[in-house]
């Protein structure tokens, strides 16, 4: 039989890092065993239902690299895969299923349902409307009473799977209760949908939440009474932001689209989230995704919970920035040049070529550059240097003696720079790392700078670089 697993997101807004991690672990398996991957979209809760959030979906899986098989613009015999256009293959199983015994009409009103709420206010289904009978059912059909469809659950025994991941699971039938299949609107609920979606697009292997290891066991009660074989299961351990608390989607937790916002490359997040909650047996963290799919294997799923570690997907992030062709790097930084202080001033590639084996995510470029514009008075213990040897009377030497060599550079580039500079050194008695120190505080005010004291001069440019040296030569005979 040809493995083919589903992501069924809800149209509902943006996308979660933990549904994205389902959406990536049903694609890796799918390809590891040379299978398809379905993409169903699952609109039937259409108060939550987002406008455009559709769209969405598509373009988070495409930047992700995760291409479906079929789905909604890819028919593959299996269609409509959009659950608001099933709705009559719902009912129409719905009533197959009240025909085998496996549910029933419920005409129950809210004042009912509410009155079964015990001293904790849980409420529970009693089961009132599974007894009517076939005349007072069709009374109150013909009638136009409101009216769902719920599961009839045995009240005794245990029902039991295997889960790829978790072993064994029993859950007596007297915890469960007759959910709801078909809401008044006609429209089916989860619990009902996803088991005729994915018998009749042969699903064959279902991953999700742990969340719902517990109610699955509803879903095999239908197949069973339906008669159709059951997909195999493998429920994955929540993604949590900490030892005590979820990512949740509801409070905005690790949402894909702020990563990339914050400077986060796609392939780099997929990377990382495949290790939240897997390990390849070569315990390799740096994958692509074609990687990734040949690695894939259930065994590597923990049954543990995943802490999100933002600091370690900057970690791996940082590793793909570097491995980028330096276009490549440009093409994704020049955003967020232009949002920088360093916008219409200075050359970006001269930044870029000093960022690109700093930073870890794109976003920390603006900060990365805010010295530039920063320039004005500072601390003159700057110039103080112990390893250097350095101090503000060495400054002023080598300040003054930068100046006289700028002011004669006629090709002022890093090569010119760089060579008159230490050239000098030799002359004043002074060690190379004083005179390229001392000048890069020099011209930055700063003791640390994504570059050195050439690669400062060779940006600022010869005018712009003479008027901070005179200003920090100045600021030396000011306090002096």
């Amino acid at each position: 039989m040809k493995v083919r697993t589903r992501f069924a997101p809800s149209p509902t807004g943006f996308m979660h890092i933990g549904n994205l991690r389902t959406a990536l672990y049903s694609y890796l398996y799918a390809k590891h065993n040379g299978g398809d991957f379905i993409l169903r979209i699952e609109d039937t809760d259409r108060e939550r239902y987002v406008d455009g959030a559709v769209e969405f979906i598509y373009s988070i899986l495409k930047q992700a690299g995760i291409e479906h098989d079929e789905g909604p613009d890819k028919d593959g015999g299996c269609g409509p895969y959009v659950q608001s256009e099933r709705k009559d293959i719902y009912l129409q199983y719905a009533k197959e299923l009240i025909k085998k015994g496996g549910a029933y009409y419920c005409f129950c009103d809210k004042e009912r349902l509410d009155s079964l709420a015990d001293e904790n206010g849980i409420k529970k289904y009693d089961k009132h409307c599974l007894n009517l009978s076939r005349e007072e059912i069709e009374q109150k059909l013909s009638s136009g009473v409101p009216y769902v469809i719920r599961q009839n659950i045995p009240t005794e025994g245990m029902t039991e799977y295997t889960d790829m991941v978790y072993g064994t699971i029993r859950v007596p039938c007297e915890d469960m209760e007759d959910g709801v299949l078909i809401k008044s609107d006609g429209l089916p609920t989860y619990n009902f949908a996803n088991v005729v979606d994915d018998h009749l697009m042969r699903i064959t292997h279902v991953m999700r939440g742990t969340e719902y290891l517990s109610s699955t066991p509803k879903y095999n009660l239908m197949y069973d009474v339906f008669g159709w074989e059951r997909p195999q299961y493998m429920h994955l351990p929540p993604i949590m932001k900490d030892a005590q608390h979820k990512l949740s989607k509801r409070y905005g937790d690790a949402n894909f689209e702020d990563f990339i916002d914050k400077g986060f490359l796609p392939e780099a997040i997929v990377n990382y989230i495949a290790l939240l909650g897997w390990a390849p047996k070569s315990n390799e963290e740096k994958m692509s995704l074609s990687e990734l799919v040949d690695a894939f294997d259930v065994d590597g799923i923990s049954h543990s919970p995943a802490i999100f570690d933002e600091n370690k997907m900057k970690w791996l992030n940082g590793r793909y920035i570097r491995e980028l062709s330096f276009e490549d790097f440009m093409k994704h930084a020049v955003k967020f040049f232009d949002s920088s202080v360093i916008k219409d001033k200075y050359d970006y590639n001269k930044f870029g070529k000093l960022l690109q084996g700093r930073i870890e995510i794109f976003s920390e470029i603006p900060s990365a550059v805010a010295f530039i514009e920063e320039f004005g008075e500072y601390d003159l213990s700057l110039f103080e240097h112990k390893k250097m040897k350095t101090d503000a009377k060495i400054a002023e030497v080598c300040l003054t003696e930068a100046i006289k060599i700028f002011e004669d550079i006629k090709d002022f580039n890093e090569t010119e720079i760089h060579d008159r500079l230490v050239g000098r050194c030799e002359e004043l008695g002074l060690k190379k790392g004083q005179m390229l120190f001392t000048v890069r505080v020099g011209l930055t005010g700063c003791a640390s700078t994504p570059g050195g004291a050439v690669e400062m001069a060779d940006i600022l440019g010869k005018d712009e670089s003479l008027r901070r040296l005179a200003f920090s030569l100045g600021l030396i005979k000011k306090h002096a």
